[in-house]
């Protein structure tokens, strides 16, 4: 072959490579722009459709909104072909088609694949055979979110849990804030509640957030009691009824008492009504994050059973028992207030007596009873003739909190405290509970929801009312959160545990009166009175009355904030007291054998990480410095046992006999070690 023709295959080798990079560099210029368009889709705010009029082959109209939140469009020529795809006009956006079909084509922009109408399917590369067929829906990115966050949260959760002792909420509330819409904007609580499709208003917008957080909250709430009640010795509630009254009678009076007070000196509100019920909803502990400290190995170590049994059934009692408080305030509002035009004081503790008392608390004990009786006599029945599997076995106690929690809200009664009442009654006699003890299913789904709750609460964490708002200034805030969590509930534990034969100690005292956590128990009552505003405090088109126009606001801003303190302040806790604990203690320990010879101290530098490596590393690199032509020699040392089992003499061997406690003398043989092996 000559040169000649060496230069053209050379040529046309290199034509083929341009031809190929081009086509590779367009291919991806054009997934470049598919994949723009699709985060067009997904994830702007102003989701709207318009449409598009072919006007003779190259010009089109547009039809767009004029503003973002405006219901008016209006219709502007275009001069850009249909075939151009993709159109700006005013920060609108439309993807148009080349077919001109009547009527004319939708243009789709802001509104995910899932969500076009029919007659827009076509639209983008939509008509595109070899188009990737990317589904960025919202429950896709939702079910990849939460998948990947659990398994990697998973591969790390003992390590997290029981050695560093942070709890899985407060992990989830972190992980939902820093992936939410004020951060990095991948999880989207408002195009869950539709609030982007035409024609929702802000406030239904609004009312869909707030119903799903609601239900969402009670279904992990129900699950969570149920569990709690079945986690508790036989006849618990009867055997120990004095402790959990004293808890859940002055306890909690004392601490709606307390949080109110507080709330109406730095709201700077004149009605006190207002003020109790907002320390209603943050009267209650709560049964999830109270997990963090009766379970696990800080729990095994440091808590005693029976306290352990006592938070965990205070918290179950008192979750349903938060409505009294708060609607002595809310009918006080209605019949007392301000604003009220019918009835009185008698109307509002009539309603209060028989229809809070009666209608919600002493029916929802009955109910949560007799189902969790029937409940366990129908398991029992089908365990004896065989009839039941092992599966269905362990998730009995789940369906039951899922019937309670249904049957309860379509007769409108207190769902919470029947949940917890027919937990506890469902294992009465211990069986259910001893049959399930060393079973892991109950605590999986426990922690499912647990996470995925918090995870909600991160993304929908309402951050722009905390910011200085002048309904409650942000210093306020920080003020109150801070007295909360030091005077709601810690003074009266303190009084009362001398009456409480569990807490035998002081410092109990204390821990039990610090760890009175706001979590989930306080969103839902956030909620139910919110709910309550809505119904019974405003007219017929939602506009509250005069004198509680602030009280959502104020519930709304107060509750959610609380709920951060607690979450943050009672998940950091433990690891930061146990960090101050031990420490300087580890910090002193650390020092030491790094500078000691003593052989149990280099044994133990082996084990120690990070700090006491360096420390050994730093001490070594000194003596090979110091000691470079003067090597130590050998040191001859007796009988090859373990070192950590003898204490060297100048003449014998002191071994500890472990069974009599004594010191005997061994005779020792000879053995050779070197230095840098002690």
């Amino acid at each position: 072959m000559t040169l000649q023709d060496l230069l053209i295959v050379g040529a046309q080798e290199r034509k083929h490579l341009v031809a190929t990079m081009t086509w590779l560099i367009n291919n991806l210029i054009g997934l470049v722009q598919y994949f723009a368009r699709m985060r067009i889709s997904t994830t702007t705010t102003d989701l709207y459709l318009g449409h598009c009029e072919v006007i003779g082959s190259q010009k089109l109209t547009l039809t767009y909104p004029t503003s973002p939140k405006s219901k008016s469009q209006v219709k502007e020529p275009a001069e850009s072909p249909c075939s151009s795809r993709l159109t700006t006009i005013n920060k609108f956006t439309f993807i148009c088609s080349t077919r001109q079909k009547r009527p004319p084509p939708f243009c789709c922009f802001g509104v995910a694949p899932s969500e076009r109408p029919a007659s827009a399917l076509h639209c983008g590369m939509a008509q595109n055979i070899w188009a990737i067929p990317l589904q960025l829906t919202s429950f896709n990115t939702v079910v990849a979110f939460l998948g990947g966050f659990i398994s990697l949260f998973g591969l790390v959760s003992y390590l997290l849990k029981e050695n560093y002792y942070l709890s899985e909420a407060l992990i989830a509330l972190l992980v939902g804030v820093a992936f939410g819409p004020h951060a990095a904007d991948f999880i989207h609580p408002k195009s869950y509640a539709e609030c982007y499709k035409p024609g929702v208003s802000e406030a239904e917008c609004q009312q869909n957030l707030d119903t799903i957080t609601l239900n969402f909250s009670r279904l992990v709430l129900g699950v969570q009691l149920v569990l709690a009640g079945v986690q508790l010795p036989s006849k618990y509630l009867q055997r120990e009824w004095k402790s959990i009254l004293l808890l859940v009678g002055p306890g909690m009076t004392a601490m709606w008492l307390a949080t109110s007070i507080l709330v109406w000196g730095l709201t700077g509100r004149p009605n006190f009504l207002h003020a109790l019920a907002v320390g209603a909803c943050v009267t209650p502990t709560d049964p999830v994050l109270s997990a963090v400290i009766v379970k696990g190995k800080f729990a095994d170590q440091n808590i005693p059973k029976d306290l352990q049994d006592l938070i965990t059934a205070e918290s179950g009692a008192n979750d349903g028992l938060g409505y009294p408080f708060l609607f002595f305030a809310l009918y006080l509002i209605k019949y007392v207030g301000s604003g009220a035009t019918s009835g009185g004081a008698g109307d509002a503790m009539g309603l209060w007596f028989a229809f809070t008392w009666g209608y919600t608390i002493i029916l929802s004990i009955i109910y949560g009873a007799v189902v969790g009786w029937i409940g366990k006599e129908l398991l029992h029945w089908a365990e004896q003739r065989n009839y039941v599997d092992r599966e269905s076995f362990l998730v009995f106690a789940i369906a039951l909190a899922l019937f309670v929690l249904g049957t309860c809200g379509l007769i409108g009664t207190d769902d919470v405290l029947a949940c917890f009442i027919a937990g506890n009654t469902f294992t009465w006699d211990d069986w259910f509970r001893l049959e399930t003890k060393d079973d892991s299913l109950q605590p999986t789904i426990d922690m499912l929801l647990n996470v995925t709750i918090f995870l909600w609460y991160g993304a929908y964490l309402p951050w722009t009312s905390f910011d200085g708002d002048a309904l409650m200034p942000t210093w306020r805030l920080v003020v109150l959160g801070i007295l909360v969590l030091l005077l709601r509930r810690l003074p009266w534990i303190f009084g009362m545990h001398r009456w409480i034969h569990q807490i035998e100690e002081v410092k109990q005292a204390i821990f039990v009166g610090f760890f009175g956590p706001i979590g989930v128990s306080a969103i839902f009552y956030l909620f139910i009175s919110l709910e309550f505003i809505k119904e019974h405090l405003s007219d017929e088109f939602g506009v509250p009355r005069s004198d509680v126009k602030d009280l959502g606001a104020t519930i709304r801003i107060v509750v959610w904030f609380l709920v951060v303190c607690s979450v943050i302040v009672h998940g950091l806790s433990i690891p930061l007291g146990k960090l101050g604990y031990l420490g300087p203690i580890t910090l002193s320990r650390v020092i030491t054998q790094s500078f000691s010879d003593e052989p149990q101290a280099v044994e133990a530098r082996r084990r120690i990480p990070v700090i006491g490596k360096y420390l050994a590393l730093f001490r070594e690199n000194n003596v090979e410095a110091g000691t470079a032509g003067n090597a130590r020699p050998p040191i001859v040392i007796s009988d090859p046992r373990p070192l950590g089992h003898s204490v060297i003499t100048n003449t014998q061997s002191v071994q500890l006999d472990d069974q009599e406690g004594t010191r005997t003398p061994v005779p020792r043989g000879r053995e050779i070690r070197f230095y840098d092996e002690m």
